[in-house]
């Protein structure tokens, strides 16, 4: 597969930073198979340069659920994350929904969600958790949820909102989210909140349009690594967002990426705001992995930063 076409995805820079040379090479491809057979990720070889050196800022746990009468029996395993500083507040996601094809890794759009939960999606997700008041009243919509879509289900289950949709540009994503919507509304875990899920690619004239004006709050996690998409989320929030309304960007800054992001929603006549350090807890959890997890863990890509995105100036959602 040619990393350079498909784009920076997260695992390519875990790979890139681990080094070079025909063993990092081999590994890839070892990855690769590896996935697409799901075996586990156990080779010595393989963890030096594992895509997932740093998997977690441990703010849910994850706990497997027992099957119910009313689940399909091939709907794979199901996992109730629950957040650790909210404990209150879960949710059922859906794991082990079988192996990834080769056409699907090298012909549909972007399958880095198909993966598991990244570190910017679960601090998004605690973020929505505990600054819900904001989301009162709001249509709300994520962009990018991949499988799970996990900060947009969170908000579905703690704010008092009139609607969220979870979104992802990937088909086989959209299915899965589709059933995770429905577990949760038979668990009642949603109340009157009005909770879908449709594809929505940034670079279709079709998905953006039909959803022109309509939300209140946009959210992403870790969508910027994509150079060929960048400039059309930044497009596609322009048009997504009530003229009042606030996209909510979460991801790290893996190179250029996020800078140039913000040039280009600058460009497409978005005000940007940047936040380094927007929450006490997940900026002490930060430093202690900077100095105690250093061998694992690597800011310029797993380090979340805030971006918030709006048609006029104002003094943000902070």
């Amino acid at each position: 597969m040619d990393s350079d076409a498909a784009g920076s995805s997260p695992e390519m820079e875990e790979l890139k930073d681990s080094g070079c040379g025909r063993d990092v090479a081999r590994a890839r491809w070892t990855i690769l198979r590896q996935v697409l057979k799901q075996r586990p990720l156990d080779s010595a070889e393989v963890q030096q340069v594992s895509v997932r050196r740093f998997s977690s800022f441990n703010l849910f746990s994850r706990v497997k659920v027992a099957s119910s009468e009313s689940d399909d029996p091939v709907d794979g395993q199901w996992v109730e994350y629950r957040s650790a500083c909210f404990p209150q507040y879960s949710a059922f996601l859906r794991d082990n929904l079988g192996p990834i094809r080769v056409d699907e890794v090298l012909n549909s759009f972007d399958n880095t969600g198909n993966v598991c939960v990244w570190p910017s999606e679960e601090v998004m997700a605690y973020y929505c958790l505990k600054e819900r008041q904001m989301f009162t009243g709001s249509s709300v919509c994520e962009l990018g949820g991949g499988m799970t879509c996990l900060a947009g289900l969170m908000i579905a289950v703690c704010a008092d909102v009139k609607e969220v949709l979870l979104s992802d540009g990937n088909e086989k994503a959209i299915q899965n989210v589709r059933g995770v919507i429905e577990k949760n509304r038979r668990a009642g875990v949603f109340g009157s909140t009005e909770v879908s899920s449709r594809v929505v690619r940034w670079d279709s004239e079709v998905d953006v349009s039909a959803l022109e004006g309509h939300f209140d709050v946009i959210m992403c996690a870790d969508c910027l690594f994509l150079d060929q998409y960048r400039a059309s989320l930044a497009d596609a929030l322009r048009r997504l967002l009530r003229p009042d309304g606030t996209a909510l960007v979460f991801a790290p800054t893996r190179g250029d990426t996020l800078t140039d992001f913000c040039r280009l929603a600058e460009n497409a006549g978005l005000f940007v705001c940047r936040y380094d350090n927007y929450d006490p807890h997940i900026w002490d959890l930060h430093l202690k992995m900077k100095t105690e997890g250093k061998e694992v863990y690597d800011e310029n890509i797993h380090y979340p930063v805030l971006l918030t995105l709006s048609h006029s100036p104002s003094p943000g959602l902070l």
